[in-house]
Parts: C-alpha cells; structure tokens; sequence
C-alpha cells in the first residue's frame, strides 16, 4: 500500500466522525431512530480503517513517519513579528498508528453501549453527534504535526467534553460539573498555549520534527528556559489528564452519562495529556521531568487513598482513572516512555469495561428501583448493591476480569504494563537516587488492588442489601454486554504479547521505541541505555513485588467486605478523621472554594468598591469640576462675550437712529448741512 493511500485512510479515519456530527446536529432528529446507526456506523467505519492504518504501517513502513503537509499562513513581514509562517499537516508514525485504533475501538464500543444505555432519552441524537465530535478532536490530536494543529484539537477536546458532561444540564450538578471541567481545563491550557508560544518566539516554528531539530542546536545555556517551557507544555497534561493540582473536576465529571464517563475517562480526553507528553518527550529537559515524575506520583497516591473509601461505584472509578493516569504520567518522567505508553494502551481496555460494566449495573438497579417505585436509594451506591452476580453473570464476570487486569494480576493486559512501569521506576531510583517513586508505585499498586476488590464483592458478591430488588434486576441487552465481552478479551495479556511475564516482548514494545531526549541529563545520552539495563534488571523484582502488594490488597478486601475478619466499621471508628479526610477528597474542593473561588468573589468586592468609589469618584468630580467650569463659563459668555457684542450692537444702533434724521433724501437738506458744515470748520480754523 503507498503511502498515499495510507494519508488518505488516515484523513478518512480522520472526517468520518466529523461528517457524523454535521449529519446528526442538523438532520438527526428527521433520520430513523434518530440516527443512532449512522454515528456507529461511520466511526465503525473509521475503526477497521484504522485497523488497516495499523497493520501496513507495522509491516511495511515500520521505521518511517508518513506525513502530509500545507502552507496555511505565509505574510512576509508582520509588524513587532518579522515573517510569519504555518504549516499544518498530519503525520502517521507507530505511535499515532495505535492511538488511532484505540480511540477508535472505544468510542465504536461507546457508541454501540449508548444504543441500549440511552435509548429514549430527550436529545438522543444530539448525544451522538457529540459523541462524533468528540471522536473527531481527539484524532486531530492523534494525526498533528504540530503543536498549533494539536492545540486547536485541545480546545475542541475541551468543549466537548463540557458538551457531554453536561448533557443532562436541568440538573443543577450536571451543568455545574461540566462548568467546573471546563475552567479547570483552561488553567492547564493556558500554560500549554504560553509553553508552545515560547517555542515558537524561538524557533519560528509550531512543526515537532522542526522543533526537535532546533533544539539539537540549541546552546547550553538554553537550557533553563527549554525546561520552563517543558514544564508549560505538561500543565496541559496536568488540565486534561486530571493530575495533581488540576484533578478535581474529573470525579465530578461522573455526573455526565456513564458510557461518556468510559469515553472521557478510559482512551480518549484523560489519555490526551500522556500522549501529549509522549509526542513531545524529545523536548523535556532531565529537570522537566523530574517535576513530571512527581506529579505523577502525588496524583496517583491522593487519587489511590480517596478511591479506597468512595461508595459511589462511578467515582471509586473515577478516582482509579485518576490513579492510573498518574502511573502514565509518573512513568514518563521516570524515563519509561514505553511502559507509560503501553499502560495508556491496556488501560484504555479495562477502563473502559470498567466504566461500561458500571452503567450496566446501573442502568439495572435504575430498573429495579423504578419497579420498586423507590425514589431515594441512589443506584450508584455500592453499599445499596450485593449478590447482582446471580442476576447479571456476564457484567459480573467481565467486570471481574477488568478489576483483575487493572489490579496487575497475571495473564491480564494490565500485569504486563505496570510490572514495566514499577521496573522503570526501580531503576530510576538506582540511577538517581529518588527512591520516594517506586515506593509510591509500589503502594498505589496495593490500594488499587483493594479498592476495586471492595467494589467486586460489595456490588456483586454476597447477600443482596435488599431482597425484594434482586427480583426486578436483569442482564443488560446483549447491545451492551457485547461491548463488555470485547473489553475484557482485549484486557487478556496475549492480546498484547504471547509472552505473559514479559512486555518488552508485546508488539507494542516493538512499535514504540523511546526518542532520545536531545538535552544532556541522567535520561538522555548514555544515561538512556543505562536506564533501559536496569528495567531489564529489575524486571523480575519488580514482578515479584508487585505480585506481593497486589496480593495482599485482594486478601485485605477479602478478609474485610467478604469474610468479615476485620471490621471496616471498626476501623473507620478508630481512624474517623482520617476517614472524614479522605472521604472530603484531602478537601481540596474546599480548599479552591475557600482560597481562590471566595478569593477570587473577595477581589469582585474590592473591585466593585474601587470601581464605585475611586474610579466613578474620579469620573464624577471630573464632571462637577466641568460642570462648574461650564457654568462659571457660561456666565462669562453671558454677560461680558454677550454684553460686549450687544452693547456695541446699541452704541451702532444709538448711532444708527442719530444720523438718520440727517438722512432725508434730498439735496436742498444736504447742500444745506454741507454749507453749515464749512462754516463751521471755518471758524474754528479761523478763531484757533
């Protein structure tokens, strides 16, 4: 196949979502069945093209990095800018290859789950033409070749995301949420925007391969900078993917559909910010990813702890997306680009069943309590759950398998990702010295494995908190179980290596080799080498710790919510402020609503008293002033300007009306007046 062909599958895989969403904004509501079949149609379309993108690209063009370009702004001189030139294009290298498949594969598995989940809803094909949208921004960001294409399709990803999160907005937490995603993402992206303008004052570029090259010549001393605009670049990771200090408007998020939490969540917008990292890893300093490192750790360990006393189903998930995105993130700054990318890959699979299975219990208990006709249980409350397992074998089952791969048990998907990553991390600390990192890896592994268990057996095992409900739950429609049972099969190790101890074996591991970081640090040069010995070294240690920690959070949830050897209410007694603490989430919703959100309502009162005191003071005493003048003015304009004018208008006048009577018309008066006129001169001449 040409490369030609392939660009152009690649821009179809690209449009058809597009087309989808113009399609259904428009004609949706007049089309059969509101168009359901037309958005899953085009984006299953989208996902075998992509498959086909997938397969030649590895097999016949495995090294190379197939692209299409054009000038869109060429100005010769642009004042206080000099020349101004952009060219955007799309390329399609391994990387962009299997992101294309997995954002593909979820959002047709999240289209078809929808067709069952949201039937008869109010804006039922509005809901589908964002879900197109959405799709369709998040390719663009996959296919850019530049950061100024990538960003337009982060803002799209942004505004979608609002669109969908509030898709039920007449309820107030809804909108809310979706508000609350949309700023918080804007933080993030303003230092993205400042981070790609530094490089481009530069470079006079926004093209990756460019800016890789520049910086290749980029003087020692740069360096300071070059980092600082790293950092920028990341706070766009830390906005989309939720990480730490930016990650409280994702478990809000949940108020949104679920199979849009699974979209959101799993493959797509949260996984946005690692790719973003992964696509520009050639431009981090050793000191930018040392902060990207520690961000990820903080964030996994925060999330890690809040999830392990959650009771909504939808926001221990949450929390666990969270979790994971900063085991990503932490694998990147750590230098284990292809272990974090590889996690982003299984944990698009698992994820996403987790979120899918969840709206399949769900949608159930909401069946169940509607025939009860009970209107106060909340249907995501595991607690008001237990024994959906006779009820719902295939959720059941196949949520098991998620939970089983996202806790890194072997011969899951999930097993091969995080034993790369904590071996990665193992050997970041043998280089380094930092060895906080896999200490925090290590027993977020732990809590991960507890708190997913506690969800199993609390939602499925045991007995049922209420027998009566159990009568009136069922298995979800094979529209949304199918999608379940695809899941879990791609959450199986084989599907991603034929080894099962192994993932430097896995195909992926293949497709995605580390760039070289182009500024001298512990992480580039020879340090690069050294650090992929020692994941091979640590490799079976890694395996071996993280088999013991997980164990040991299965056996603990157990031993709590199955057997009854420890007593959670006990313990949460014994520890209530610490429950209390993480229950609130560490209180960092509270602490932005006291700091900045009161903070910033504290400065609108200054500003309103400034405004109306200072500022229209000045403005006001500016017009007495000029009122006053105008009056004293006006005065001056009237007696002296005027009475000057009018007096010397009188004195003409008075003048006028005495040389009249002089004025009679005839020549005997004239000849007359002439003759007294001589006489009187002459005397006076005469007599002086």
């Amino acid at each position: 196949m040409a490369h030609e062909t392939l660009i152009t599958l690649s821009l179809a895989i690209l449009l058809l979502p597009l087309a989808g969403f113009v399609l259904l904004i428009f004609f949706g509501r007049r089309l059969p069945r509101q168009g359901d079949w037309l958005g899953t149609g085009l984006i299953t379309v989208s996902f075998a093209l992509a498959v086909t993108v997938l397969v030649q690209k590895l097999t016949q063009y495995h090294d190379e990095t197939l692209g299409l370009s054009f000038s869109w702004i060429n100005f010769h001189d642009v004042p206080l800018v000099g020349p101004l030139k952009l060219v955007l294009g799309v390329q399609v290298d391994n990387l962009a290859a299997i992101m294309l498949c997995v954002v593909t594969l979820v959002s047709m598995l999240v289209h078809l789950f929808s067709i069952g989940y949201m039937r008869g809803d109010v804006r039922y094909s509005r809901y589908f033409a964002y879900l197109g949208l959405f799709s369709f921004s998040m390719l663009e960001i996959v296919l850019a070749d530049n950061l100024f294409l990538l960003y337009v399709g982060w803002e799209l990803v942004g505004i979608c995301s609002y669109l969908l999160i509030g898709h039920w907005y007449e309820k107030k937490s809804a909108s809310n949420a979706a508000i609350k995603a949309f700023i918080t993402n804007r933080v993030g992206d303003f230092g993205f925007l400042i981070g790609m303008l530094t490089l481009y004052a530069t470079f006079h570029t926004f093209n990756l391969r460019e800016l890789f090259e520049g910086i290749q010549r980029l003087p020692g001393d740069g360096q300071g900078w070059l980092t600082a605009a790293g950092v920028l670049i990341f706070c766009g990771a830390i906005g989309k993917s939720a990480q730490f200090p930016l990650h409280v408007w994702l478990p809000d998020a949940m108020e949104g559909p679920t199979p849009v939490s699974a979209l959101i969540h799993a493959a797509t917008m949260v996984a946005a910010g690692v790719y973003l990292v992964a696509r520009t890893f050639p431009l981090m300093t050793g000191d930018a990813l040392m902060v990207i490192a520690y961000i990820g750790a903080i964030t996994a360990f925060i999330a890690a702890t809040i999830a392990i006393v959650q009771n909504d189903i939808k926001k221990v998930l949450a929390y666990s997306t969270i979790s994971q995105l900063g085991y990503m993130i932490m694998s990147m700054g750590v230098g284990g680009y292809t272990g974090g990318f590889f996690h982003l890959t299984t944990h698009a699979m698992f994820k996403a069943g987790l979120f899918l299975g969840s709206g399949s219990v769900i949608h159930a208990m909401h069946h169940a309590l509607h025939r009860q006709n009970d209107h106060h249980t909340d249907a995501q409350d595991i607690r008001s759950m237990g024994g959906l397992k006779a009820r719902m074998p295939v959720t059941f089952w196949t949520f098991v398998v998620f939970t089983l791969a996202i806790s890194g048990v072997p011969l899951t998907s999930g097993f091969l990702s995080k034993d790369e990553i904590l071996a990665g991390t193992l050997a970041f600390a043998g280089l380094t010295g930092h060895a906080l990192i896999p200490v925090i890896g290590f027993l977020v592994a732990g809590l991960t494995a507890f708190y997913m268990f506690r969800v199993v057996i609390l939602t499925f095992l045991g007995e049922p908190a209420d027998a009566g409900r159990m009568e009136h739950v069922h298995e979800s429609p094979a529209v949304m179980t199918i999608p379940l049972v695809i899941l879990a099969a791609l959450s199986l190790c084989f599907v991603f290596s034929l080894n099962p101890v192994d993932a430097s074996g896995s195909w992926i591991a293949r497709a995605v080799e580390r760039p070289a970081t182009v500024v001298p640090s512990v992480l580039a040069g020879p340090g690069a080498q050294e650090f992929e010995e020692g994941v091979r070294h640590f490799h079976w240690t890694a395996m071996a710790l993280s088999l013991t920690v997980a164990g040991m959070g299965i056996l603990a949830a157990f031993m709590t919510y199955s057997w009854k050897k420890i007593n959670a209410d006990a313990i949460e007694a014994a520890l209530r402020p610490v429950h209390t603490f993480l229950l609130n989430k560490w209180y960092f919703d509270e602490l932005y609503n006291g700091v900045l959100v009161r903070g910033l309502l504290g400065a609108t009162v200054v500003l309103r008293w400034f405004d109306n005191t200072v500022v229209d003071g000045i403005v006001n005493g500016a017009g007495l002033v000029t009122r006053g003048v105008s009056f004293v003015s006006g005065r001056f304009d009237h007696y002296v300007i005027d009475g000057l004018v009018n007096l010397t208008a009188w004195v003409s006048g008075a003048f006028g009306l005495l040389f009249r009577k002089t004025q009679t018309g005839r020549v005997q008066t004239y000849v007359v007046l002439a003759l007294f006129s001589v006489m009187i001169f002459y005397f006076i001449f005469r007599l002086g």
